[in-house]
């Protein structure tokens, strides 16, 4: 009888390689197992050999991105929501800092090109709510404007999960999403409160405070 896979062998190994990746290690299919108690044959079990596992990798990464989008609840207030999917995407970063960065430094194809336009096209979805709802001017055209806010949220990941920025510095995601969103069309004063709402599930904490994502 066939044996059943375990998903956390084949998330170990993909969090291993990640990892040497980023080290700079050599990765060989016995360095790759050294120190995980699994075999050799566990990257042909699970990928097929070695071309199978960084096919997997990067989308491993996205995969992962996909989930914590997925569970952010759509409000009734996309402006939080796009703020929301901000934090979610760092989030990711903050949890995976190895494999977020191997989704988009790696020099490997994805094994489906479209898991990187998915996580686009929840931040277009979100700013055409904003539109129909009139926060966002009708002229704002939601793939450039998603586009810019993927950028403010990669730059912070890329500078705190992987660089040299400390946690504290995912504050200053909230002014700068509140200047993008002020500049689409949005009240500067209900835009702030919306992106702090959104974002807060990300901020450092501090004595005493509360989640700012359960304000009113």
């Amino acid at each position: 009888m066939a044996r059943t896979k375990d998903p956390a062998v084949r998330s170990l190994l993909l969090d291993q390689a990640a990892h040497m990746l980023r080290t700079r290690q050599p990765v060989t299919l016995r360095t790759l197992v050294a120190g995980t108690g699994v075999s050799t044959m566990a990257v042909y079990t699970y990928f097929g050999g070695m071309d199978g596992l960084w096919k997997a990798l990067r989308q491993e990464g996205f995969t992962r991105l996909a989930a914590q989008l997925a569970a952010v609840e759509v409000s009734a207030d996309p402006v939080r929501d796009l703020a929301a999917l901000g934090a979610a995407y760092l989030a990711n970063a903050l949890e995976n800092p190895d494999l977020y960065r191997v989704m988009f430094d790696a020099g490997f194809d994805l094994e489906d090109t479209g898991a990187a336009d998915e996580t686009l096209d929840r931040l277009v979805s979100a700013i055409d709510r904003a539109k129909t709802n009139s926060r966002f001017r009708d002229e704002v055209d939601p793939l450039e404007l998603a586009t810019q806010s993927w950028t403010i949220g990669h730059g912070l990941a890329s500078l705190v999960a992987t660089g040299p920025l400390p946690h504290q510095a995912l504050t200053y995601g909230v002014p700068m999403l509140t200047a993008l969103f002020t500049s689409a069309g949005d009240e500067p004063g209900r835009c702030r409160q919306s992106v702090e709402r959104g974002w807060g599930r990300i901020l450092p904490a501090t004595p005493g405070s509360r989640d700012r994502s359960d304000r009113p």
